[in-house]
Order: structure tokens, then C-alpha cells, then sequence
């Protein structure tokens, strides 16, 4: 009804408005014609007829207004009137079902009664039975108790027996089994020690002997007249101070590397050295040059720039043939095998060192390869030792857990024995109870049953 009231009103002033527009069309019209005199009449009437159109719109609005609000107090009303219907409705509902609910409650409460009085019968005659199947069984079960006790003592006696074996030979097994694992541990640390004894008598025999060769050797020219002989005399010294100080499997000789090259000693030392390349080749003939008796003192100094040269130049070959990342050592050694040109080059030409120590090469003498390589077997002897100790404390720590479990699992079974042996003497005590009990039963023996007043006064009247 509201949506109509509204669509009427939009059309009058719709309509109004087109009027309006005609009209004020008409006048302009009319006024473009007339004669300038008419103008201002024109322009009262124009505005007489406007200040009516307004009132009328006015009036319109108000009729309007009013058919809006009588409208909303009629939907308001019936709104009213329906949620009244709609309460009373649910209130009707509500005591309708109270009603229900109060009658089932009834007829539910006699079922239960008559259910119960049912349920009291059945439970009388019931009792009724079982205390005669009670007494019919009672003999039965007398018998077959004891034999169930005295079989279950024998069994138990069994198991107990069993078990005691068994935990004597696991404690015999045991025993062995940690005796053996000792025996093996101290067999292995003699053996080490033995080894390491037998190395130390190698090391001095290789010491005595090469004493003896220190005082047999004739002058330096003489025994190394040659680059081959010398080479060859390196390269043999070299061999026997590795042999005589390293365990086998700690170095190997004429090794080529990944660059093509071939190594005359590579020691395999424990990480992080890793492998470590020894040159035994040396340039000796400016050496000689620097100490003939009869150079000249320009010769000495031409001779000692051309040692150095070749120094220098023995270094980059070491530290750019035997220094490979990934496959050596960081460092190479250059074994010098003769004492006087290593006590030279330390002596007189430090920048020699430093310039090989800048190259991470180590130049050695015989005496100072042999410490360095006494060093290396201390420490590959320091690696086994912690391996060894490593694997024996690895088999003591099993073996105290071992023997943990061992004592937690033997007090569980002195606990179960024990629980056993209670229970066993608390079953044997119920067995003896139930005995005397059937046997007082047997014999009619009722005198502990007696009241203290009789049961039945009238009958003694």
C-alpha cells in the first residue's frame, strides 16, 4: 500500500513539473512576441502562478505524509495482532506437552514398579539355587583344590629349580664372556707394547748403524763425484732412515702423483697433515765451488750467488711439483743429505730458509729428518694408542651396561621369587583353611556355629 501511495505521488509531481516546464515555454514564447510594455505584467503573473504551484506541491506533500503514516499504523496493528496469536499458540503447545511428559512419567514409573517386583523373584529363586549348587559343589571343589595347590607346589618347585639354572649358566656365561673381552683387551695392549719395543730396538740398531757409516765415510768430493752418485746416496740414505723409523704402511717410495710426477718418499701421516712429499735431490756443485782451496775470493762469491740461485730454484721445483690441494700436504720437505751444507744454508743464508719456509717447504738434514720422522711415528704411535683405547673403552662401557641390566634384571627375579614364595605360603595357608573347613563340614563338627540363645524358644515350652 506504501509503495503505491509513493509511485502516485512521484507521478503528480512528475505531471506538475512537465505543466510547469510547458507553461513557463509558453511564456517565454510570449514574451519573445509582446511588446517590451507587457513584460513586467507578464513577469507578476509568471510569479503569482509559481507561489501557487509551490502551495499546491505543498498541500500534495502533506496528504502525502498523512496517507504514509495511517498506512504504517495499519501494518503496525496487524503486525500486533499476529504475534499475540503466535504467543498464545506456544503457550497452548507448551501445556499440551507438559501434559504428555506428566503421563508417560506415570505409565513409566508403574512398568519400572512391576519390572523391580519381577526383578525381586527371579533374584530370590536364583539365591535359592546357587546356595544348593553351592553346597552340592563344595566337596568337589574341596578335592579339586588340592589337587590344583599340590600341583601348582610342584610346578612352582620346578620353575624355581629351572630358573635357578638358568641364571647360574647366564652368570657362568657372563663371566666367561668378560674374562674373555679382558683376556683379548690385555692381549692386544702387550701386543702394542711389544711392537713399539720392537720398533724402538730398530730405531737404535738404524742409530748405531749409521754411526758406523758416519766414521767410515770419506770426504764428500770423493764419495759424490757425480749428480747421479749423488742422487743415488740420497735417495739410499732417505730409504733407510724411512724404513728403519716409520711402520710399513706409513710411507712408500717412487710414488707418481696425479700431476704426472714421481715423489722419492710420500709419508702417510694420520689427518689433518695427511700426505707429505720428500725430495732427495740436491744441487751440490757451487757447494763444492764455494770451498775449493783454490778459488778466488770472486769465485767463492760467484759460486755462493750460484748456490743460492740453485737453492731457490730446488724450492719452487719441490713446491710446485709435490704441493698438489686435495692429494698432499700443504708442505713439502727437501731432504739435504749431507750435515755441512745444511749447517751452511742455516748458518749463513737464514733468507734461504725463510724463502723455503715462504714456499711451505722444510729443508732437512739427516739428523733433522730423523727427528721429524721420529715426531711422525710418536704421532701415528698417539693416533693407534687413542684408537685402541678408544675400541677398549667402548667394550667397558658395554660391559657395565651389560652388567646394569644384569643386577636390575637379577632384582626383579629375586623380587618375583620372593612374591612367588609369599604367594605360595599364603595359598598354602587358604588351602589348609578350606581343608579344615570341609572337614568340620564332613564330621557335622557345627559346635562353632551355634548361637549364644536358642533359635526356637516355643519348641522348648
Amino acid at each position: 500500500m506504501l509503495e503505491i501511495v509513493i509511485a502516485l505521488a512521484a507521478l503528480i509531481i512528475v505531471a506538475v513539473l512537465l505543466w510547469l516546464g510547458f507553461k513557463i515555454n509558453l511564456l517565454a514564447q510570449a514574451q519573445a512576441g509582446l511588446p517590451g510594455t507587457l513584460h513586467d505584467g507578464l513577469e507578476v503573473r509568471h510569479r503569482a502562478m509559481l507561489t501557487d504551484l509551490h502551495n499546491g506541491l505543498a498541500n500534495q506533500s502533506d496528504r502525502t505524509q498523512g496517507a504514509l503514516t495511517e498506512v504504517s499504523e495499519r501494518l503496525r496493528h496487524t503486525v500486533t495482532g499476529e504475534l499475540a496469536a503466535t504467543r498464545e499458540a506456544v503457550l497452548a503447545l507448551q501445556h499440551a506437552q507438559t501434559r504428555e511428559l506428566a503421563d508417560s512419567r506415570s505409565a513409566q514409573n508403574a512398568q519400572l514398579a512391576d519390572f523391580s517386583a519381577k526383578i525381586q523373584a527371579a533374584q530370590a529363586d536364583t539365591l535359592a539355587q546357587t546356595l544348593q549348587t553351592l553346597a552340592r559343589q563344595g566337596r568337589e571343589e574341596q578335592t579339586l583344590i588340592q589337587i590344583t595347590m599340590q600341583n601348582a607346589t610342584t610346578q612352582l618347585s620346578a620353575a624355581v629349580e629351572t630358573l635357578a639354572r638358568s641364571v647360574d649358566a647366564r652368570l657362568a656365561e657372563i663371566s666367561g664372556k668378560v674374562s674373555e673381552r679382558l683376556d683379548e683387551g690385555f692381549r692386544k695392549t702387550n701386543e702394542t707394547f711389544a711392537s713399539v719395543m720392537a720398533r724402538l730396538a730398530t730405531i737404535d740398531e738404524a742409530q748405531k748403524k749409521i754411526d758406523g757409516l758416519s766414521s767410515n765415510v770419506l770426504t764428500l768430493q770423493e764419495l759424490l763425484g757425480d749428480k747421479r752418485s749423488r742422487g743415488a746416496f740420497g735417495e739410499v740414505q732417505l730409504e733407510g732412515l724411512v724404513r728403519n723409523i716409520m711402520p710399513p704402511d706409513a710411507y712408500s717410495f717412487q710414488t707418481t702423483l696425479s700431476s704426472g710426477n714421481r715423489v722419492d718418499c710420500l709419508l702417510v701421516l694420520p689427518e689433518p697433515t695427511g700426505r707429505v712429499a720428500v725430495d732427495s735431490k740436491f744441487p751440490l756443485e757451487n757447494y763444492n765451488r764455494m770451498f775449493a782451496r783454490d778459488a778466488a775470493d770472486t769465485d767463492r762469491t760467484l759460486a755462493t750467488r750460484a748456490f743460492k740461485a740453485d737453492v731457490k730454484k730446488h724450492v719452487d721445483d719441490i713446491a710446485g711439483k709435490y704441493i698438489i690441494a686435495g692429494e698432499t700436504s700443504d708442505g713439502a720437505v727437501m731432504f739435504v743429505p749431507a750435515e755441512a751444507v745444511f749447517a751452511e744454508i742455516h748458518a749463513y743464508h737464514s733468507d734461504l730458509v725463510e724463502y723455503a719456509m715462504s714456499r711451505r717447504v722444510w729443508i732437512v738434514s739427516p739428523t733433522t729428518l730423523m727427528a721429524v720422522l721420529n715426531t711422525a711415528r710418536a704421532v701415528i704411535k698417539d693416533v693407534e694408542t687413542r684408537r685402541q683405547v678408544h675400541i677398549i673403552k667402548d667394550e667397558l662401557s658395554k660391559l657395565g651396561k651389560d652388567f646394569s641390566r644384569f643386577d636390575v634384571r637379577m632384582k626383579k627375579l629375586a623380587d618375583h621369587i620372593r612374591l612367588a614364595n609369599e604367594d605360595a605360603t599364603e595359598v598354602h595357608i587358604s588351602s589348609q583353611k578350606i581343608s579344615k573347613r570341609f572337614s568340620q563340614i564332613e564330621s557335622v563338627d557345627l559346635e562353632h556355629l551355634q548361637p549364644a540363645a536358642p533359635l526356637l524358644p516355643d519348641a522348648e515350652a
